[in-house]
């Protein structure tokens, strides 16, 4: 069974501050600027899918700046 986050508790993980907004989901924010990575929202999932929502998304980025020839 998937640990329970209690509603006022922030997650710091690689970067970003996952905020639980009951029953809805999570507000995802970088922690500091510049924003590789735009803020954004995820449906209610366990706390592991939203992990690897995020890694997706720092991939995608990190291939598309190493596509434009910029050191991510």
């Amino acid at each position: 069974m998937a640990p329970v986050i209690p509603d006022n508790v922030v997650v710091r993980y690689r970067g970003f501050v996952l905020i639980p907004i009951v029953p809805t989901g999570w507000l995802v924010r970088p922690e500091r600027s510049p924003m590789v990575v735009l803020p954004f929202r995820f449906p209610a999932a366990s706390l592991d899918q939203l992990k690897a929502e995020i890694d997706g998304r720092l991939l995608d980025q990190s291939l598309a700046a190493d596509d434009q020839g910029f050191a991510a």
